[in-house]
C-alpha cells in the first residue's frame, strides 16, 4: 500500500471531512435527528427545534432535499399540507448523527464545561 502524506490523508476527499461538510453546521444534525422517528410536518419540526427561524428551517430542509436525504411531500389541500421524511440515504446518514447526538446528551456536563471555558477566553459572561 502506498504511503500517503498527512495532507493527502486529511485532504478534501478525506471521508470525515466529507461527512462534516454534509452535517457540520448548527442545524442539519438536529433536523436529521428530529426526522429520525417519523414523518413530520413543518410545524412539528419547528416545535422540536424552537430556536430555529422559519427561514433557516426552510433553507436546511431544502438543502437536505436537494442532497437526497429528505423527501418532501406536498398534499393539494387547503391549507397546504407538507410532510418531511428521511429517504433511505437520509436513514443511512442518520446513524452517525444519532450516535453524535446521543453522545452529546450523555456528556452534557462536559460540553457545558468546554463552553464556559470558551466564553471565558472570549471575555463573555457565563
Amino acid at each position: 500500500m502506498k504511503n500517503k502524506t498527512q495532507t493527502e490523508n486529511y485532504g478534501p476527499k478525506y471521508p470525515a471531512r466529507r461527512l462534516l461538510e454534509l452535517v457540520g453546521d448548527k442545524w442539519t444534525p438536529i433536523i436529521l435527528y428530529s426526522l429520525s422517528d417519523s414523518v413530520k410536518r413543518f410545524s412539528e419540526i419547528q416545535r422540536d427545534i424552537p430556536d430555529i427561524s422559519k427561514k433557516m428551517l426552510i433553507q436546511v430542509l431544502r438543502a437536505l432535499e436537494n442532497g437526497g436525504l429528505v423527501e418532501r411531500t406536498v398534499y393539494p389541500v387547503v391549507p397546504p399540507k407538507t410532510e418531511y421524511r428521511l429517504t433511505s440515504d437520509g436513514k443511512i446518514l442518520h446513524a452517525p448523527v444519532a450516535k453524535f447526538c446521543s453522545w452529546a446528551s450523555q456528556n452534557e456536563k462536559f460540553l457545558d464545561k468546554i463552553h464556559r471555558r470558551r466564553r471565558a477566553a472570549l471575555g463573555e459572561q457565563t
